[in-house]
């Protein structure tokens, strides 16, 4: 008998490196998702240049396909007897180069997963989205649910409405799920993730105004956990659903853990410090940020800053009572695990 099938998007990013850790060894901090499936069988879209042999050495098993998922045709080779597999649609830009990859990448590639998806006879896409569909909340108490209207931030959040108006579009004939996850932290982080911790470090983390601001933060293997779920329930066909850590956390309390982690567990020296801006530094950065992306162009640092004052949260009730997702690790634990884990690499801080 064939061993099911399960294609990723997305790997070797973040999020794709440690699904495929999870699909293959299990997740520790889930009793019922603590064993894998054995007989899985995992395919990969790797992107020319993209580290593969990351996911060989975690997975030796793993089949990789090369291929960018703005081409039909590797899109098609990554498909390739896939009828009945789950699809695991990760694959997405953050911080582009030009404002066009945001468009290309998130939204014909995910054009182009669905179409093979429906062609080959896939059981499920489950597609990754993110928070920014629906923007900044209206007031700093306010949670987002799956209720909120759209109201997307600059054009990252545009390219991200799009994709899940196609993933919709494409439940008439498949099964498919949407998750938004927030800001992710955790093991396999990129190099971003490790400069805010060296920020922090030397005191240069940015507060903006006073720092009370929320944001919603999805550890990895929660996030991992709501894909697993997500794949596995009936009631998810055709829903969208947030996916975070129980509740937001302001930037202070993020900014205030990393720190004293850095410090007290693994007795790296702090500069206790912060690098405070008034709360108009954001609206100035946001006021740039526009006009930049305006003529197609894009500066990570500012858009980044252009959301420091912003409350961004949302409430994962739903995830919770109808995947019975349950996020076991909270800020602290899952900072210490990402810290730990750049340390092990030998990721300096």
């Amino acid at each position: 008998m064939t061993r099911p099938l399960t294609l990723v998007t997305g790997a070797p990013g973040w999020l794709g490196t440690r699904l495929v850790r999870v699909l293959a060894h299990g997740l520790r901090d889930v009793p019922a998702l603590a064993e894998p499936d054995r007989e899985r069988r995992i395919r990969c879209l790797v992107a020319p240049g993209a580290p593969g042999h990351t996911l060989t050495e975690i997975a030796p098993d793993v089949e990789l396909v090369p291929g960018d998922i703005r081409d039909p045709t590797a899109v098609g080779a990554l498909f390739r007897d896939a009828e009945g597999a789950t699809v695991f649609h990760l694959c997405g830009i953050i911080h582009p180069r030009r404002i066009r990859e945001l468009y290309a990448i998130n939204v014909e590639g995910t054009r182009n997963v669905l179409a093979a998806a429906t062609a080959a006879g896939a059981r499920r896409v489950v597609a990754v989205s993110s928070n920014s569909p629906a923007g900044c909340n209206p007031r700093p108490d306010h949670l987002f649910d799956e209720s909120a209207p759209d109201h997307p931030y600059m054009h990252y959040g545009e390219s991200k409405r799009q994709m899940e108006a196609l993933v919709r579009e494409a439940s008439a004939r498949l099964e498919t799920v949407v998750l938004r996850p927030c800001w992710f932290y955790g093991p396999d982080q990129p190099l971003r993730q490790t400069r805010f911790f060296t920020m922090i470090k030397q005191g240069r983390a940015p507060i903006v105004g006073g720092g009370e601001s929320r944001r919603s933060m999805s550890y990895v293997d929660n996030t991992c956990q709501a894909l697993l779920l997500a794949e596995r329930s009936a009631r998810a066909r055709g829903q969208l659903y947030w996916v975070a850590d129980r509740r937001p956390w302001t930037m202070n309390e993020i900014v205030d853990t990393v720190e004293r982690l850095l410090e007290r567990e693994f007795a790296i020296p702090v500069a206790h410090k912060r690098l405070r801006l008034p709360g108009v530094a954001s609206a100035v950065a946001g006021v740039a940020d526009r006009l930049l992306q305006a003529v197609g162009l894009y500066q990570q640092e500012l858009h980044v800053l252009s959301e420091m004052n912003k409350t961004i949260a949302c409430s994962v009730a739903r995830a919770e009572r109808e995947l019975g997702y349950d996020p076991r690790v909270e800020l602290e634990e899952g900072m210490r695990r990402s810290i730990r884990w750049c340390l092990e690499q030998g990721v300096a801080i």
